[in-house]
């Protein structure tokens, strides 16, 4: 019975950044999150170098539709014509329609640095897109794939169970395991970023992931994790850390891009921390670098998260 294939997307052009996942059994494929449309090659190549064409690939599998794991999900369709696409209920109507998250990601990043990222993202036709309730399981030749909805992070993200190589395909529910980062033991992070950020059901997706007992985990940053309870003790002390963030920010008199400065040094130097006990920063000048971007955005998302607590205070007051 085949495993799961790892695929570097290179994304944003960085090595062991993101990855897409690759299922074959017998002359049956899936791909797990397509990353962007810059992928949709490797991905292809991928597929080929194991002696199989695109028209053998019946599923494309959305864990979640921020871009670095659905960004490619049209371009993919096209190539692989008689895929489906499965995702979570909330999940299935923005790959059909992504209009708004086109416009959305283009007003943070601009027009054209957006198309120079991601380039033309389209829908894919309602017929082809199949929604997949928690629990909901999907036979696949001798395997089992099982759909758990998995919230925190987003709340229309899931992890896919695969009854054959006993393991998960985790997107970003299990955090970001970057192998740069991986010194004298595990080191794992949750990724906070906006807007669904949500630290309770954040942990309870951790812990639903270990009680399935996998042998291996894989977050989409990146490849396989097998010492999953450190991973997973880790993953819950930063959420808590996190948590008290987002209130000590909600509390402050900070609003706006002084909140997000704030939340973001007290990221930076935690993890400068944490990294530094470990000996990664180091061994490594371009840590620093490697985490930059997702500090940005975790400290993005827990701004967001406090300032919508401070929204809904007020409303209920």
């Amino acid at each position: 019975m085949s495993g799961i294939l790892t695929i570097d997307s290179h994304y944003l052009g960085r090595p062991e950044f993101a990855a897409v996942y690759l299922l074959i059994d017998g002359d049956r494929a899936i791909f797990f999150d397509n990353n962007t449309n810059a992928a949709v090659p490797r991905q292809l190549a991928a597929l080929q170098g194991h002696g199989l064409q695109p028209e053998q690939v019946e599923y494309l599998i959305i864990t979640h539709v921020h871009l670095d794991h659905a960004g490619g999900t049209s371009a993919m369709a096209r190539a692989c014509r008689n895929a489906t696409i499965l995702a979570h209920p909330r999940a299935a109507p923005h790959i059909i329609d992504p209009s708004r998250l086109v416009a959305s990601a283009s007003a943070v990043y601009g027009a054209d640095e957006f198309q120079r990222l991601y380039g033309s993202i389209e829908g894919v036709a309602a017929e082809r897109v199949r929604v997949m309730g928690d629990e909901e399981v999907l036979d696949f030749g001798s395997r089992q794939l099982r759909f758990l909805h998995t919230r925190g992070h987003a709340n229309h993200h899931c992890c896919i169970v695969d009854s054959g190589s006993d393991a998960i395909i985790a997107g970003d529910a299990f955090g970001l395991v970057y192998p740069a980062l991986q010194g004298a033991g595990t080191f794992a992070f949750p990724s906070t970023s906006p807007t669904d950020f949500e630290p309770e059901l954040a942990r309870q997706s951790v812990q639903r992931l270990v009680d399935e007992k996998p042998e291996c985990i894989y977050p989409t940053h990146y490849g396989a994790v097998t010492d999953i309870a450190a991973a997973a003790g880790q993953l819950i002390r930063h959420l808590d850390f996190a948590e008290r963030l987002r209130d000590q920010a909600e509390t402050s008199d900070l609003a706006d891009e002084a909140l997000e400065g704030y939340c973001r040094t007290r990221l930076l130097d935690y993890f400068r921390g944490l990294l530094d006990a470990q000996g990664t920063l180091g061994r490594d000048p371009n840590t620093e670098a490697l985490i930059g971007l997702d500090i940005d955005l975790n400290a993005q998302g827990i701004a967001f998260a406090a300032n919508k607590r401070r929204r809904k205070a007020r409303e209920s007051g």
